[in-house]
């Protein structure tokens, strides 16, 4: 175990909202201040030790407390209760325009960066030629910085931070604002950091970065700490509270009462999962036969129609998808219901978490009705042997 580099003890953080009284209250407490105020508890006894050399991930859903967690590291907000000892020199690159003025060119606020970073001016000279050429943007250099879009933003600092030699780098989501040749140089550029043995914390929604880049992850909800673990077992703690809210989400709409919209002339009314032996199941290994069965039920014959399905992440981003039609197979006419199997007979899917949809549609591809998170597919890959989101099996040699 390295020398610890970040120790959070106890921390809470709570801010103070004010709102505007209404007219009620202003009336009956008229000559009084017309603003009253909620606390509002951000961090809640967060706990954690963070190692150097290692990588560690905050996630969670939006408003979790994660940002503020990272402020508090780096110095930004103090905490209301508990103590927070860093140890080196630190870089943060946290929200859009942090650490910049905007009346100053973008030379002036590299110096002026730098200089809160701990460099003195003579440093900051031997580093500058580098800064800008990693930045990019060396003909706006000398603009005013209020003239840049959120991506010269991102360039800069970004290029300020990983140049002053910092033994912790602290990373928003910011990086997600960056078109995706800057992004694979900042990667590229995280990952000499950790060859080097930098301690790294970011913030990201990005299972993919956790997955490739940290060592752990904590996943913060209403402020809590919820999970401290491998990067896997944080995601599935993230994935399955994501999925509790869903289904939360779910139940409250159906106890709204609502008026009905008129039915579809078809529907999906269940998308269910089994193995090769037929059982049905909601995990599976990766290479394993997955077969998915799709119910579609109208209640008049319905002619030239197609199914389908649909691979999702747990934040929504397409993996894979087929219909009847793209492979080629006539469907009978729907009668009442009809089960439709799409067997996959080596399912390339690493470890992780997985929505799958079930589709209705007419055969020239006018959609009828979907169940798109018709069921929660967890895959595990036994012998960790690629990363990513999909095994491909490269035969490897050498010449």
């Amino acid at each position: 175990m390295g020398t610890t580099v970040v120790d959070i003890s106890d921390v809470s953080k709570r801010f103070v909202i004010r709102k505007d009284k209404s007219l009620k209250e202003r009336i009956v407490n008229f000559g009084r201040s017309n603003l009253h105020k909620e606390d509002f508890w951000a961090l809640r006894d967060v706990t954690a030790q963070i190692d150097s050399g290692t990588t560690v991930g905050l996630i969670g859903p939006n408003g979790s407390g994660k940002s503020t967690l990272l402020k508090t590291i780096g110095g930004i907000l103090q905490p209301t209760t508990g103590t927070v000892r860093v140890r080196g020199r630190i870089a943060a690159l946290l929200e859009l325009g942090a650490g910049f003025h905007p009346d100053l060119t973008g030379r002036e606020n590299v110096y002026l960066n730098a200089s809160i970073l701990g460099l003195s001016a003579r440093e900051t000279d031997k580093l500058f030629d580098g800064i800008v050429d990693f930045s990019g943007i060396e003909q706006f250099i000398d603009t005013q910085v209020k003239f840049y879009s959120s991506g010269m933003y991102v360039r800069l600092a970004f290029a300020v931070a990983v140049h002053v030699d910092p033994d912790l780098l602290l990373v928003d989501e910011v990086l997600a604002v960056g078109d995706e040749p800057f992004q694979r140089k900042c990667m590229e550029r995280i990952h000499e950091f950790q060859v080097e043995g930098r301690t790294i914390v970011l913030v990201t929604h990005s299972m993919s970065q956790i997955g490739e880049l940290c060592d752990r992850a904590i996943v913060l909800q209403h402020g809590s700490v919820v999970a401290d673990d491998t990067p896997d077992v944080a995601m599935r703690v993230l994935r399955e509270g994501f999925e509790s809210a869903r289904v939360e989400e779910e139940q409250h709409k159906s106890a709204v009462e609502v008026v009905p919209a008129a039915a579809p002339v078809a529907q999906v009314v269940g998308v269910e999962m089994f193995n090769d032996e037929g059982t049905a199941v909601e995990e599976i290994d990766t290479g394993d036969t997955l077969r998915i069965v799709v119910t579609c039920r109208a209640e008049d014959p319905l002619t030239d129609w197609r199914a389908g399905i649909r691979i999702d992440t747990t934040l929504g981003q397409v993996i894979y998808g087929t219909n009847t039609v793209f492979s080629g197979f006539d469907l009978p006419d729907l009668v009442s219901e009809r089960r439709v199997a799409f067997t996959v007979p080596n399912l390339n899917l690493t470890a992780g978490q997985y929505y799958v949809a079930g589709a209705i549609g007419s055969r020239d591809g006018t959609p009828i009705h979907q169940m798109a998170q018709g069921a929660l597919l967890t895959v595990r890959t036994p012998l960790a042997r690629s990363f990513g989101m999909i095994d491909l099996h490269p035969a490897i040699s050498v010449d």
